[in-house]
């Protein structure tokens, strides 16, 4: 294994590498770093949600900006506000140490007029959603013409959204000997013909063979109950627990708003995120909920990215996810900082064979629960 002294990395980056307690590089970063730092070049680039992308792209893009021009020179582009600001706020912890590197965040949910003012200052750096990019180039409120390099976070993911024609319409904005660099944990068709369209035909392409990781320290467990049951069942689990503190995760905005209602009606401290919270809002539940004037957040699987919240006891699966990445997402978010935390999944019998695909894939074992008093 190489360092980040050894792949390129400036001691200055490496210097708040260490602070953030990142002293070895990934897969992913030992095999992109090199190149990204050592040639102009394009760069498709496939690896597993939560292997370290935002540094593979983020620590060769901070180091390819030049700091005395004040334009923008880098622009990232992801599915959803949360990962908006999470890249942002890691690019700006590498920077401790380096020259002044501006970077803003612009996404929807967020009152266009503040973006447009934080955008008159120097900006080196812009991480942006999709459809706000769009907005603000109609209002001419953002200067791409002179972007150095771009970058596709979660491909597959903006894709799935529904944002082909955004990234096509952005692609065709920025230089054309721009380079672009997209990162992907899957390679579908219509990541093909992004590839196609904007990417040069010679453009290296990596795949790591890292498996997903899990925290060892998370106790997976199942209780298998009747849908009209799922309720009652809840409520049971959440009293054993007393006062600790959870997640819920449901599959879509609907069922999250419904389950947060039903769970307030029993007099337990709840409220719930999902996509059509405006930010304000958004921020308030979490700031409750950090305060500790919840006891639970119900939330779906987009909406919980780059939720950063210590000391949570538990997860809930009230319904299970659409993908495995998404169940790893979630149970991370108990067992952090070296704590145990439960995962727990309600299912009902039919479902019992995706979670024998989960200790496949994942390499984990699910424990029965059969009384949740």
């Amino acid at each position: 294994m190489k360092t980040f002294k050894e792949l390129g990395v400036h001691e200055d980056f490496i210097k708040a590498l260490q602070g953030l307690r990142i002293t070895n590089p990934t897969e992913i970063q030992e095999l992109t770093i090199p190149i990204l730092l050592n040639s102009n070049t394009d760069l498709v680039a496939q690896a597993q949600t939560g292997t370290g992308k935002t540094a593979a792209f983020g620590l060769p893009l901070l180091q390819k900006i030049d700091v005395s021009l004040n334009h923008i020179q880098g622009l990232i582009l992801c599915p959803t506000r949360e990962l908006a600001q999470q890249i942002a706020k890691q690019l700006f912890r590498f920077t401790k140490f380096s020259d002044r590197i501006f970077t803003e965040s612009v996404y929807g949910g967020e009152k266009i007029d503040r973006q447009i003012t934080a955008l008159l200052r120097p900006t080196h750096i812009v991480v942006a959603t999709p459809g706000r990019l769009i907005d603000l180039s109609k209002k001419k409120a953002i200067k791409i013409d002179k972007v150095r390099t771009v970058i596709l976070d979660k491909g597959d993911e903006m894709l799935s959204m529904g944002f082909q024609k955004e990234l096509n319409q952005i692609l065709e904005l920025i230089p054309k000997d721009s380079h672009k660099w997209l990162f992907s944990a899957t390679m579908p068709h219509s990541i093909g013909e992004i590839i196609k369209n904007h990417l040069t035909h010679n453009a290296p392409t990596i795949k790591t063979t890292g498996k997903i990781k899990v925290n060892k320290n998370i106790h997976h467990q199942y209780f298998i109950c009747d849908e009209h049951e799922k309720l009652h069942q809840l409520i049971n689990f959440i009293k054993s627990q007393q006062k600790q503190r959870g997640i819920i995760f449901c599959r879509t905005k609907k069922s999250a708003h419904h389950l947060a209602q039903q769970l307030i009606a029993k007099n337990i401290t709840t409220d719930s995120i999902h996509g059509d919270l405006h930010q304000k809002e958004r921020e308030k539940v979490l700031r409750a909920f950090k305060n500790e004037k919840l006891q639970l957040i119900v939330a779906t699987d987009i909406a919980a990215r780059g939720l950063d919240i210590e000391a949570l006891s538990y997860v809930i699966h009230f319904q299970l996810p659409e993908s495995i990445e998404y169940y790893t997402h979630r149970s991370g978010r108990t067992a952090r900082g070296g704590r145990e935390g439960i995962s727990i999944a309600f299912i009902n019998t039919h479902e019992r064979n995706k979670l024998t695909e989960y200790e496949k894939i994942l390499g984990i074992k699910f424990e029965r629960i059969w009384n949740l008093k």
